[in-house]
């Protein structure tokens, strides 16, 4: 006997596919190993010539598109869709052990259900009903994977009876015109194409799109064709042409024929795919070596963050940190920790403000800088750091401004001039960005931005070091027509910030602190920037204390503190809360409304005389009036003395 044989499918995936599938995996399916529809197709053969101008004919291959886990996968014109089940499992272990008969059987059931119900009569492409099976290395970017093409074999093989390589000349003009979408067919009265529910067994021989290039050996799709022909039209010898559009030499009519003793009832199959080496295993993909390193690293960084939304936080919003516009005033020990804390988080876009030079003490202490840049008098600290953190990571959108901030009490800072040009370019950076980090090394050096970020209302997060000591705070909201508010860096001061800097000595010059508390801080700043950008009420969310940490925060990180005062000496924090104050010197209305009625003006009669900013808010005048109280109560125990 004639035995008829069959050419597997041989499979490809687009490279862009397992990105896809990355993608799916972090945000969709998490460490579900529930089986996913996903969409792939199989092309006619082509040829090609080499070069030696010979023609070499190519199989055609089954394809997996980059978009096959879409819903609304778009197949091309001339390729034959295919849907099939894609099982993503979550360890190698898992790949390597999972029930694969199992699942293949799952997959043969769905196709036999198809041709019991008739339903694969109207849409011939539930026989082609594949199984994926996968696990996806997301460090490695490294994908084992696994094609089943499920075909059912009878107990005993069709034979093939007679072949015919001529094609009639009408039935090969209503082949070229066929719908191109339909990978099997009817053929009636050897010369009209028809769909597949239209065969008759009478006058009808079946047809299918063949992706083999073989001339002895039809391709995989005959074989679901023909377990449909048998078990919906009991037929046991049919014709069948195998059509090869791109190659219309090459196609042929076959007869075969199912003997008397076979059947289908064992509902046997095969078609586990061969790997490179031909034997039935699975393949990989390594695709590490091939991706842009600089998109790899970009994926790469938010593998952590979304790890965490499996298990821990599904409510995490990582979008909203990623998108958060960061301006960090201040690029020194503080600032360097605080900006690879929130590269840690996914923020994309990070500014530093820094008017400084890196010296050859900073490297050690901050983190950003290395020895290289501490020569030939130092690089500017703001622009070395924008620098340095995207060597780090390459994709960050970072830029260091080398700015004077305007403090109060030093009027020979700048000329008008340039103080004009610091104030715009600072007022401008607040307004552009979402959140403000104040990471100077004095008090004078906070009241300006304090001042820009209550008139813009950004989110402001605030830490001061001692030696052993730091706080850590966010500003309120902008909104004194309520009562209870939370303060600012200043609302809890009768003094306006005045100038600490001259005159002190060089321990005195520098923040002289124990080398862990600023990564201390710095990371606490991070996280308490992150978690006000969960919680929902945002920069308006109400203060969390120790006291009450046993009720439910707003924010899925817990806790919200407005400020966190703590002590390493002792290895303890304090929850403060700290309302604003209506005189403060800093985020008050009378001072807003006096900036924006003059702003260049009020800041130079700032620079030079703080205390102006005492006479503004009426701090001056409560000074006297308690004064005078304080004189007339000693006035009132000199008089009582006398008796």
């Amino acid at each position: 006997m004639n035995i008829l044989k069959f050419t597997p499918f041989n499979s490809s995936v687009d490279a862009s596919f397992w990105q896809s599938l990355v993608e799916k995996k972090l945000n969709v399916f998490k460490l579900s190993s529930e089986s996913q529809v996903i969409q792939g197709y199989y092309t006619h053969a082509t040829t090609a010539t080499n070069e030696k101008n010979e023609t070499i004919n190519i199989p055609g291959r089954f394809h997996i598109p980059a978009d096959g886990l879409e819903e609304d996968t778009h197949i091309k014109m001339g390729y034959f869709g295919y849907k099939g089940t894609l099982v993503n499992t979550n360890t190698i272990e898992e790949f390597r052990t999972t029930d694969k008969n199992q699942l293949f059987q799952q997959v043969t059931e769905k196709i036999q259900n198809a041709v019991q119900t008739g339903q694969a009569l109207q849409n011939p492409s539930m026989l082609g009903s594949f199984l994926l099976l996968t696990f996806a290395d997301l460090k490695k970017y490294k994908f084992y994977y696994w094609f089943g093409f499920p075909a059912f074999m009878p107990s005993e093989p069709w034979t093939l009876l007679h072949k015919q390589d001529s094609i009639d000349v009408d039935l090969l003009a209503s082949l070229k015109s066929m719908d191109r979408h339909w990978p099997f067919f009817t053929i009636k009265n050897s010369q009209h194409v028809l769909p597949l529910s239209e065969f008759d067994s009478k006058d009808c021989i079946i047809g299918f799109v063949d992706p083999a290039t073989s001339t002895d050996a039809p391709g995989w799709p005959l074989r679901n064709l023909l377990y449909l022909v048998f078990k919906s039209f009991n037929i046991r010898t049919v014709s069948v042409l195998s059509w090869r559009q791109h190659q219309p030499d090459t196609s042929f009519i076959i007869k075969v024929e199912l003997p008397e003793t076979a059947s289908y009832d064992s509902l046997k199959s095969v078609g586990w795919e061969r790997n490179v080496q031909g034997k039935l295993g699975p393949r990989m993909a390594d695709l590490g070596p091939l991706m842009d390193p600089t998109r790899l690293a970009d994926t790469s960084v938010d593998l952590n963050l979304k790890l965490m939304r499996w298990r821990l936080m599904p409510d995490l919003d990582l979008e909203k940190i990623k998108q958060t516009k960061c301006l960090l005033l201040g690029a020194g020990t503080l600032g360097c920790y605080v900006a690879r804390c929130l590269i840690g988080w996914g923020v994309r876009h990070i500014s530093f403000v820094d008017n400084g030079k890196v010296s050859f003490s900073n490297p050690v202490r901050q983190p950003l800088y290395h020895f290289e840049d501490s020569l030939n008098g130092g690089a500017l600290k703001a622009k070395s750091a924008a620098k340095n953190l995207k060597l780090i990571q390459p994709t960050i959108v970072s830029e260091g401004y080398d700015l004077s901030i305007p403090m109060p009490g030093h009027h020979a800072q700048s000329s008008d001039e340039q103080l004009s040009q610091d104030i715009d370019r600072l007022s401008q950076l607040v307004s552009d960005h979402d959140v403000v980090f104040l990471l100077t090394d004095s008090r004078e050096s906070r009241w300006f931005p304090t001042v820009l970020a209550a008139k813009y209302n950004k989110m402001v997060i605030n830490s001061a070091l001692g030696f052993d000591t730091y706080l850590v705070m966010r500003h309120g909201a902008r909104q004194h027509q309520q009562q209870n508010e939370l303060g600012c860096y200043f609302c809890n001061d009768i003094v306006a910030p005045t100038d600490s800097l001259t005159d002190r000595t060089l321990d005195q010059q520098c923040t002289v602190t124990r080398p862990g508390l600023a990564a201390i801080a710095g990371a606490l700043a991070v996280e308490l920037m992150v978690s006000l950008l969960q919680h929902p009420d945002g920069i308006n969310a109400k203060a969390d204390t120790s006291n009450n940490q046993t009720q439910s925060s707003g924010s899925i990180l817990g806790l919200l503190p407005h400020q966190i005062r703590g002590f390493l000496g002792q290895f303890s924090n304090m929850l403060i809360v700290g309302q604003a104050y209506e005189k403060c010197t800093a985020c008050s209305e009378k001072i807003l409304d006096a900036y924006d009625e003059n702003h260049l003006s009020f800041v130079k009669q700032v620079l030079k005389d703080p205390l102006y900013l005492e006479e503004i808010t009426g701090l001056a005048a409560m000074k006297k009036e308690s004064e005078s109280l304080l004189n007339d109560w000693d006035i009132e125990n000199d008089d009582e003395d006398d008796f």
